[in-house]
């Protein structure tokens, strides 16, 4: 696949996002991301129902790029499963299991029930933490956010600054659920096993129910609460908002 990147678009020049989002407005995923690979980065992925297609683009161009995968201890065994079994299919070199500090946990969720009480203390504990350290050798990373998810994610860009000033990089923020399910088809991508059973998102198992119909793909994590987002990616402005 032969990728078109301006000359003159430098990932060693400090480009801010705004610049970054003019200059690839009418580019592509594989466009961005192509750009993003010529910086010291790591795509996070949740190995979640669409997960496959990003980690796919990625395994096509650098299949040696880190992949951070977060292992929160509270995951669906079939979310354990497919990550082992997609890794090796796509041939990923160096995917990243990251869990939480086991003294921390001990410390703070003792029975395993601070989800019931603080999901966004148990989402810091066993998600942001982990993350953020894993993170520190890099200067950006990339994420599989897409506008169409809703939420705070409904004005996504294809470059933004996360709460620490990294570069955070999304090539899918433009695409549709049918854009994401014409490239799995085409390409015969293998299926989340949770999707078969109505599970449009997938998160940890405590937080995570199937979906309705009708309802937005990410309705079931956290339902009946006004959380949305784990932590990892909130703006800047919303880095209050994390326990």
């Amino acid at each position: 696949m032969q990728l078109d990147i301006s000359p003159h678009i430098s990932p060693r020049h400090r480009n801010t996002p705004a610049e970054l989002n003019a200059r690839f407005q009418d580019r592509t995923a594989q466009d961005v991301l192509a750009f993003a690979l010529r910086r010291k980065i790591a795509l996070v992925s949740s190995f979640g129902t669409e997960s496959v297609v990003l980690l796919h683009l990625l395994a096509s161009l650098a299949p040696a790029t880190p992949v951070l995968f977060l292992d929160t201890q509270m995951l669906f065994a079939e979310t354990l499963s497919y990550q082992r079994d997609l890794a090796g299919q796509l041939g990923l070199r160096d995917v990243r299991t990251l869990h939480p500090d086991r003294v921390e946990v001990f410390r703070e969720d003792t029975d395993g029930l601070l989800h019931r009480s603080a999901p966004d203390q148990c989402c810091a504990l066993r998600k942001t933490r982990p993350l953020e350290q894993a993170l520190a050798p890099f200067d950006s990373w990339i994420t599989g956010r897409k506008r169409y998810q809703g939420g705070a994610r409904q004005d996504l860009a294809f470059f933004e600054n996360d709460a620490a000033g990294r570069l955070k990089i999304n090539p899918l923020a433009h695409w549709t659920a049918q854009d994401i399910a014409t490239y799995m088809t085409r390409h015969d991508l293998p299926r989340h096993p949770l999707l078969a059973r109505g599970y449009t998102s997938v998160g940890c198992l405590p937080c995570t129910s199937r979906a309705v119909p009708g309802e937005a793909p990410r309705a079931g994590r956290w339902r009946g609460q006004e959380k949305t987002e784990c932590g990892i990616h909130f703006s800047p402005r919303q880095k209050g908002h994390a326990a």
